[in-house]
């Protein structure tokens, strides 16, 4: 039976049985054949040609879509049965041109039965078992005119009716009532809505508004000022009844110390003259607490401009302005991240920029002191041997006027002095500010930024200066190039996450600092020699060629991490398990072992952790070339660049080993070797059997991964045994290594 014959119009489906098919069906695609048929009002054979393609959007704010199908039909398509559809193609690999439901029409008429007759014995319901696709459709055109009261012309189109046949016992009969009211416009004139949408005044609406709030109170005053008229909401507000607050003048609303300068008149005279206030205020309650409040008066008059009185609005804004304070807190605390951040930016490319070390402390001081972020920045090279070093500034601030702003402690080697070894517990970062005496610098260890609040002074040119001061090591591995301080007046300044950011440029500073020197080391034609005495106790073989009278020999060093080095030494008047004994003692020595006796000599390794002239020395850009230790003296031969500064080498070594000292300096070409002279030397050096092993196994991809020729095979292609070519590699890769690492002697 059609749709489109009246008598079709049966008992329709209720929401509750509705409901119950969606229930029974058991996969997606049932279901949402269902849904298109109850919800969309689609035929079976519309859903035989639905496609993505045919969805088109009409509306993107809020999103709405239709459906065009053929014959120039389209259907509205709610939009969640948009989304299941483009789910259900999706997860079936289904193209935008491909149809959604790939059978027949039949065969969803079929598919609609088997779900109705599931659910007829799912819930023991008979009449659910003869539900058909037009039921369904007989619910759609049910639910979108009674329920929904569309358009019967919409509704028509949409589910694709040709006459209203079958849309009439759904429309029930207007009443006179209803007749009444639809032509009411007709006796009122054009431009005047119907009676069920009566023009309601302004003031009606803010009446009833402001009786409904519990946040605004409505109060009516007098010409006078006095309270005439008193409403609900204004009652909740202040918590006075009316009976108790008419007849009071409005200034019992406000505080002592306000009604005391008068602006409770002084609202009134402004509203009377600007014909209008608004401003907040802080107002008081009939308990005497107090709140944040939003006041409009609007001054009231008669047909004859009269003065009849004002009309005080009254909002409690107290959370919101809580809220806004927050968010000013949290906008204020962002803007200076941003700012820190941008320092922090601007610094990284100033030190990539940088050739020197005096660069990198210009720049790092002219970019921490441009912008608001801090006032004045400046490095202190302080030394063991130089208490005042140079001054590095931005902000035009000489050496004297620098000294106003340091806190006394901080010239005590104890407050993070530069030059002295870093703790090994980087990762705390000073104690937290609590209201420290004026001047205190706080520190919790040589790594941590300190910090001194209350700082007053007088700089430049008679400015004053009322801040704080945070000043934090420059360093890199174990050695303490300088302090970095600076000066700012913001009054949270120096929390936490900044003195961790401070930490991080301190390091970073220091890493540029020691990279930059072994640059100009590496890129440098001449070179300055220089040769160091030391004996201090604090070294640890220093120390034992004193206790043991022997002689140790260092042969070679390879850096292992920024405080970690691996010593090759010769030791020589002492027994091994004697020094072993004495490193077991020594915190700076991680580990040691024999490697190879001699006849009247022994070669050591040792992992040695910690400070020693040798690390440090390395960590100012110096390349060690000798160490001889020998009746408690070190001789240390080292290289550095001929520009190099060679005072800020020596205080630097002297800042952690004060008796050291420098013996002499001299400045040489430093020799270059060709790869051709390399391989010239090496020649020399290999026999011709060992030359032809190399090359063979080089060629025949012995030391490839995975190899390509095995030791045997290598062998019986040369005609020796595996054992002689094994014997001929190990000589000759040990001449080819010696011949790299090792500085030829004086013969050679």
């Amino acid at each position: 039976m059609s749709l489109e014959e009246p008598e079709s119009a049966s008992a329709t489906l209720s929401r509750e049985e509705y409901e119950s098919l969606l229930d029974a069906a058991e996969t997606y695609r049932e279901a949402l054949v269902v849904r298109c048929c109850g919800e969309v009002g689609l035929r079976p054979t519309d859903l035989a040609s639905v496609t993505l393609a045919a969805i088109d959007q009409v509306r993107t704010d809020p999103p709405r879509y239709l459906l065009r199908l053929p014959e120039s039909r389209v259907a509205y398509l709610p939009t969640e049965i948009e989304r299941e559809l483009r789910r259900y193609a999706r997860s079936n690999g289904i193209s935008s041109d491909e149809s959604v439901f790939s059978v027949s029409a039949r065969r969803l008429q079929m598919l609609v039965a088997e779900v109705a007759e599931r659910a007829s014995e799912r819930f023991d319901d008979p009449v659910l078992e003869s539900v058909s696709t037009e039921d369904l459709r007989r619910y759609f055109l049910e639910t979108a005119l009674t329920d929904h009261g569309i358009n019967p012309l919409v509704v028509k189109r949409v589910g694709g009716w040709s006459s209203f046949e079958a849309l009439e016992p759904y429309l029930s009969s207007p009443t006179d009532e209803e007749i009444v009211e639809e032509f009411a416009t007709v006796e009122a004139g054009p431009g005047t809505r119907s009676g069920g949408e009566r023009a309601v005044s302004d003031g009606s609406v803010v009446r009833s508004l402001l009786a409904a709030s519990d946040r605004c109170g409505l109060v009516r005053l007098d010409p006078d000022g006095y309270v005439d008229r008193w409403n609900r909401s204004a009652e909740s507000t202040f918590g006075y009844r009316a009976g108790e607050i008419v007849g009071t003048h409005v200034s019992a609303l406000y505080a002592d110390e306000a009604v005391e300068r008068g602006q409770p008149d002084q609202t009134l005279t402004r509203a009377l003259e600007d014909g209008g206030y608004e401003g907040d205020c802080w107002l008081v309650r009939e308990g005497g607490s107090r709140f944040r409040a939003l006041e409009l008066v609007t001054p009231l008059r008669d047909e004859r401009h009269r003065l009849q009185g004002f009309a005080l609005l009254v909002c409690d804004v107290s959370r919101y302005q809580e809220r806004l304070e927050e968010a000013r807190s949290v906008r204020e605390d962002l803007e200076r991240v941003h700012n820190v951040a941008a320092r922090h930016r601007a610094l990284t490319d100033a030190l990539l920029e940088a050739t020197s070390h005096e660069e990198v402390e210009t720049a790092t001081c002219s970019v921490l002191a441009d912008g608001r972020t801090y006032d004045a920045a400046w490095i202190d090279r302080t030394t063991h041997s130089d208490r005042h070093g140079g001054w590095r500034t931005a902000s035009g601030l000489e050496a004297e006027q620098v000294d106003r702003l340091v806190p006394e402690g901080w010239n005590e080697p104890g407050a993070a002095a530069p030059g002295r070894r870093p703790d090994d517990d980087y990762g705390a970062i000073g104690s937290e500010l609590e209201d420290p005496e004026a001047g205190t610098p706080e520190s919790a260890g040589p790594r941590t930024v300190s910090v001194a609040t209350g700082i007053e002074a007088t700089i430049g040119d008679g400015d004053a200066f009322a801040g704080r001061v945070a000043a934090v090591p420059i360093w890199y591995g174990d050695t303490v190039y300088g302090r970095l301080a600076v000066a700012t007046e913001r009054a949270a300044a120096f929390d936490e996450r900044e003195r961790a950011w401070l930490g991080t440029i301190g390091r970073q500073v220091g890493y540029a600092i020691a990279a930059i020197r072994r640059r100009n080391l590496l890129l440098s034609d001449r070179v300055v020699e220089l040769e160091f005495v030391c004996r201090d106790e604090d070294s640890f073989f220093v120390e034992t060629s004193r206790r043991l009278d022997c002689r140790v020999e260092l042969d070679s060093l390879v850096p292992l991490s920024d405080s970690t080095q691996l010593y090759y030494v010769r030791l020589e008047g002492a027994s091994p398990a004697d020094v072993f004994e004495r490193a077991e003692t020594d915190p700076g020595i991680d580990d040691c072992r024999l490697i190879e006796t001699y006849e009247d000599a022994c070669r050591l390794e040792f992992v040695v952790e910690g400070s020693s002239p040798t690390l440090t020395l390395t960590e100012y850009g110096v390349t060690v070339r000798e160490a001889r230790f020998e009746e408690g003296t070190a001789t240390i031969v080292a290289e550095c660049a001929a520009d190099a500064d060679i005072r800020t080498i020596v205080a630097g070594l002297r800042s952690a080993f004060p008796d050291c000292e420098l013996a002499g300096k001299r400045e040489t070409e430093r020799p270059v070797q060709t790869g051709r002279e390399f391989r010239e030397g090496l020649e020399e050096r290999l026999t011709d059997r060992q030359e032809a092993a190399l090359r063979a196994a080089y060629s025949g991809g012995y030391y490839d991964w995975p190899r390509e020729s095995t030791a045997e095979e290598i062998a019986d292609a040369m005609g020796v045994s595996s054992p002689t070519l094994h014997s001929h590699l190990r000589k000759g890769q040990h001449e080819l290594l010696r011949t790299f690492f090792d500085d030829p002697t004086a013969d050679e």
